[in-house]
C-alpha cells in the first residue's frame, strides 16, 4: 500500500517590511559553558608546551633548516 503524496507547500506571501529593518529569525548565541573554558585551557597548554619544547631544542642547536 502507497502513501499519499503531500501536496507542495503553498508559497509565502510578500510582506512589506521596512526598508533597513532585521530579516530572518532572531535566534540568541549559546552562553559559555564549562566546556568552553576547558577547551580554552586545553589551548593554553597546548602554547606552552610547543613554547617550552622550542626553547628545549634551542638548547641542542635545533634548526629548522634543511642541511
Amino acid at each position: 500500500m502507497a502513501r499519499a503524496r503531500s501536496t507542495a507547500a503553498p508559497k509565502a506571501r510578500a510582506t512589506t517590511r521596512a526598508a533597513g529593518g532585521p530579516r530572518g529569525v532572531f535566534v540568541q548565541t549559546p552562553k559559555s559553558d564549562i566546556f568552553v573554558a576547558l577547551l580554552g585551557v586545553a589551548v593554553g597548554a597546548m602554547f606552552l608546551g610547543i613554547l617550552l619544547l622550542v626553547l628545549v631544542l634551542n638548547r641542542y642547536g635545533f634548526s629548522t633548516t634543511v642541511s
